[in-house]
């Protein structure tokens, strides 16, 4: 296994494992959307730009869900 599919490994895992947690902590989301990035970059590097972009948009999808449920869990002053 070479080091790109290595990589893939390791953000797809990322992703499977931080979206299985996301009810537990809103940081949980936004490592999801941290693993969603990983996953587009590697989309783009082996070459599968449809997969690099659908992961790009879930990414800013999932950091638009962190910051709502950040300022949720903020306390009211």
């Amino acid at each position: 296994m070479d080091a790109l599919s290595l990589f893939g490994l390791f953000a797809v895992s990322a992703m499977l494992l931080t979206y299985a947690l996301e009810e537990r902590s809103h940081w949980f989301v936004l490592g999801f959307s941290a693993s969603c990035a990983l996953g587009s970059i590697y989309g783009f590097l082996q070459g599968a730009w449809p997969f690099g972009l659908v992961e790009g948009v879930w990414s800013v999808v999932a950091l638009n869900r962190w910051r709502a449920r950040h300022r949720d869990s903020q306390p009211a002053d």
